[in-house]
């Protein structure tokens, strides 16, 4: 696909604090394409809470057309904050309700969608949508693109908020695009239930910083451990982790030190993990500095839960841990069937228990090789290609 203009919509802006599928995706896309990524428009409870925040500053500054909502983020690609507020409505419970203020909001969000189009000249354009359920839920009918696509990257019904009227709406609007994408095999599957064009079209992981050689002076929190390191990093969020794994892990392996890199929640804060002696907590790090603790680890886990969370969810942080040739176990879901070649999968905690004991005495260096280069396939290059191919197949079936 060369040569197009593309509308990208979703639930994170670009100046968004963390990792976002949907901006590798636009900056894939923009290397052959013109692209208008459209951040969220601001809506009324995010005013009224966050008001003195610069983001939302900025935002009201291009509401009251102080400043221009465009702007260049690179060649072929511009960044869109809406010139629009729209209301905050997904406490009402009454449907006919939710449905007039929603379709209120969604004519609002197209309007000022039209003028970056108009600005940009933009023609026979494609309308991506990344999970945006409500907001984006008439769009296809407003802006009459020449062919939108439905991207699913979580199962978003699992999440109260989406929940209440996304059962309802989500399945309606995957039928009404004209091609789903997913990035992980349940996933294409779910949507498959409402729209027979759909496709998995893979994840793409940024690995650059995982394949560096390293040579930075050991980690202040791991100078004192003299026992194998299982270490896990991400965010410690106990909707996603299994909380009573990693204590089982830790009790039962006393010999081993667990060490968790990331913020935690509430739930994590107050476990008993605090009181083992052998799990260490270093807190949040910045990204650039991840592998420099993973490179310590003798075996890196992924310790899910199984849940409609995580069940379809693709680890990112799989690719990582195998980008740097660590042996890694991880909890076996339908979206980890794909790593089953590279990657130790657990259906129990004693099958954790007994994975992390073959991975400790069995890795070798032509098993790292292969990890990294299974973890090197997974590139947001492929993924585009992928995802081309499943555009061009519809476009002539149009």
């Amino acid at each position: 696909m060369i040569s197009r203009d593309i509308i990208i919509i979703g639930q994170q802006a670009w100046d968004t604090d963390i990792g976002s599928n949907c901006k590798n995706i636009a900056l894939e896309l923009s290397k052959n394409n013109r692209v208008l990524y459209v951040n969220s428009p601001l809506d009324r409870i995010t005013l009224y809470k966050k008001r003195a925040e610069p983001k939302v500053q900025q935002r009201i500054a291009v509401i009251k057309g102080k400043q221009s909502g465009l702007v260049k983020i690179q060649e072929n690609l511009w960044n869109f904050y809406p010139d629009c507020l729209v209301e905050s409505i997904n406490w009402i419970k009454n449907e006919h309700l939710f449905n007039y203020l929603n379709k209120r909001n969604n004519i609002k969000f197209a309007e000022s969608i039209a003028k970056g189009i108009k600005a940009l000249d933009f023609k026979d354009y494609l309308l991506f949508n990344d999970n945006e359920i409500f907001k984006g839920f008439y769009l296809n009918k407003l802006l009459k693109p020449f062919l939108s696509i439905y991207y699913s990257r979580d199962y978003m019904l699992a999440v109260d908020y989406w929940k209440r009227h996304g059962e309802r709406l989500e399945p309606l609007l995957i039928a009404s695009n004209d091609i789903c994408m997913a990035n992980s095999v349940y996933l294409a599957d779910y949507c498959k239930q409402y729209n027979e064009n759909s496709y998995d079209i893979g994840q793409g992981c940024d690995l650059e910083i995982f394949k560096e050689d390293l040579a930075a002076e050991k980690p202040l929190e791991l100078r004192a451990i003299n026992t194998p390191i299982i270490g896990y990093v991400g965010a410690l969020q106990s909707i996603r982790l299994d909380i009573e794994l990693i204590t089982f892990i830790a009790r039962k392996r006393k010999d081993w030190t667990i060490v968790l890199v990331g913020p935690e929640d509430d739930q994590f804060k107050n476990s008993e993990l605090h009181q083992l002696p052998n799990v260490v907590f270093t807190g949040i790090k910045p990204m650039e500095s991840l592998p420099l603790y993973m490179q310590y680890f003798d075996v890196c886990i992924n310790p899910q839960l199984v849940n409609q969370v995580t069940i379809g969810n693709y680890p990112r942080k799989v690719d990582e841990y195998l980008a740097m040739g660590k042996p890694t176990v991880a909890t076996e879901t339908r979206a980890m069937e794909i790593f089953k070649d590279h990657v130790y999968l657990a259906q129990s905690k004693e099958d954790y228990i007994t994975h992390i004991e073959k991975a400790l005495t069995t890795d070798t260096p032509a098993l790292q090789e292969e990890r990294k280069s299974f973890a090197a396939s997974h590139s947001w290059e492929n993924c585009i290609l992928k995802m081309n191919q499943a555009i061009q197949l519809t476009i002539d079936k149009k």
